[in-house]
């Protein structure tokens, strides 16, 4: 069973840095494009940013300048670096990837998502 873990989430004040990690397990032949969405309540899920196997990198508008994305395939893992964030930043964050198994085939997958909350 391919599981896309997330953590990191927490209290944080305006202005402050968080750091999401998301950690892909289980019979996995090929691990692809991964990425961090939000979704605020009454909102709908918006992507924040994906990044491809070999480094190539996509932001949302609003977080650009701010979050930064990153990987290291030999862990199968993304990271989060939330830098200067906002109360607008307050969200269930979810992890994303393409990824190859053994036991499924080529699907995309989603974590249990990790909550995020900005405030003072």
């Amino acid at each position: 069973q391919v599981q896309l873990v997330e953590s990191g989430g927490g209290l944080v004040q305006p202005g402050g840095s968080l750091r999401l990690s998301c950690v892909a397990s289980g019979s996995i032949v090929s691990l692809y494009d991964m990425g961090w969405y939000r979704q605020a309540p009454g909102k709908e899920r918006e992507p924040v940013a994906r990044i491809s196997r070999g480094g190539n990198t996509n932001y949302a508008d609003s977080v650009k300048g701010r979050f930064t994305i990153s990987r290291d395939n030999d862990k199968s893992t993304a990271y989060l670096q939330m830098n200067s964030v906002k109360p607008e930043d307050t969200g269930v964050y979810y992890c994303n990837a393409d990824i190859r198994s053994y036991q499924s085939g080529y699907q995309n997958h989603w974590g249990q998502g990790t909550q995020v909350t900005v405030s003072p």
